[in-house]
């Protein structure tokens, strides 16, 4: 199971330190996310736009195939919570969703192969656009 990084990405500079610091050595991070961490734009958390997904950003989005919403918050491993809509960066869905814009594409394979993509609808919270630049 991977998630597919399409298009470009933007991290913030602390969420970017932190990320390649999750694991002792990118050699151990999944590849998604160790490709996202190579390729993406990394600006400062002060300028990041607020429609951009960072860490601990809740975001609203809608399944191109079925129309169906959720609302996910993307957090690092120790804070997950699946089922309350937690999602870890480390999985396919939450590094999928991570420096996407709000209008971009989200695509990840589930554990059995299925491919699924999602519209980032709207930011509901980002810590970064409340002041927050510890988050």
């Amino acid at each position: 199971m991977h998630a597919t990084i399409h298009g470009e990405r933007t991290l913030t500079d602390l969420d970017f330190a932190r990320l390649s610091k999750l694991l002792p050595g990118r050699a151990l991070l999944p590849a998604h996310l160790a490709h996202l961490l190579a390729s993406a734009e990394v600006m400062s958390s002060r300028a990041v736009p607020c429609d951009v997904v960072t860490m601990n950003s809740r975001a609203e989005l809608v399944d191109v195939h079925t129309g169906r919403r959720q609302t996910l918050t993307v957090c690092f491993p120790k804070d997950a919570e699946p089922a309350a809509g937690f999602i870890s960066v480390l999985s396919p869905v939450g590094s999928s969703l991570l420096g996407l814009r709000v209008g971009d594409i989200a695509r990840w394979h589930t554990p059995n192969g299925d491919d699924c993509a999602a519209e980032v609808a709207a930011v509901l919270f980002q810590p970064e656009a409340t002041g927050d630049y510890q988050k």
